[in-house]
């Protein structure tokens, strides 16, 4: 045997990793796939009050980034509340934004966030796996 020993643990150490970056990569797309319809789903009523583009362009995008963080993130908490607590911290600065002019507008805001945000968290975990750090709580 050589000096430089036995190239199998290289190996598969190599493979675990390759392995490792697919499961990373699954997991997002799926966050970004549930996000995305996250999206579509809260910004159907946003069209039919004639709202702007830019709000609903906004609020689909806020889904999508919100969707890829539950599926990249694994919080110590069952999924519902792990994905209310993602959209409700994403939400943060467009609520004040949202609030400051029409302060009543939060409470469809607020409840459509915890609808999807729970929905989402549950689906994205469902389909997902366990997350990223840790595994299943």
């Amino acid at each position: 045997m050589s000096e430089r020993g036995d190239c199998s643990e290289v190996s598969s150490a190599y493979t675990g990793r390759q392995e490792d970056l697919q499961d990373v990569v699954r997991q997002i797309g799926i966050g970004l796939a549930f996000g995305a319809g996250a999206g579509v789903l809260d910004v159907i009523p946003m069209i039919g009050q004639n709202l702007t583009w830019d709000a609903n362009l906004s609020a689909f995008t806020m889904w999508v980034v919100i969707g890829f963080f539950i599926a990249v993130v694994k919080l110590p908490m069952p999924s519902p509340f792990q994905g209310i607590l993602t959209a409700f911290l994403c939400l943060a600065p467009a609520a004040f934004l949202i609030g400051w002019k029409e302060p009543f507008a939060l409470v469809p805001i607020a409840a459509m966030t915890t609808i999807l945000g729970a929905g989402l968290g549950y689906v994205i975990r469902r389909f997902g796996g366990g997350g990223f750090p840790s595994e299943e709580t």
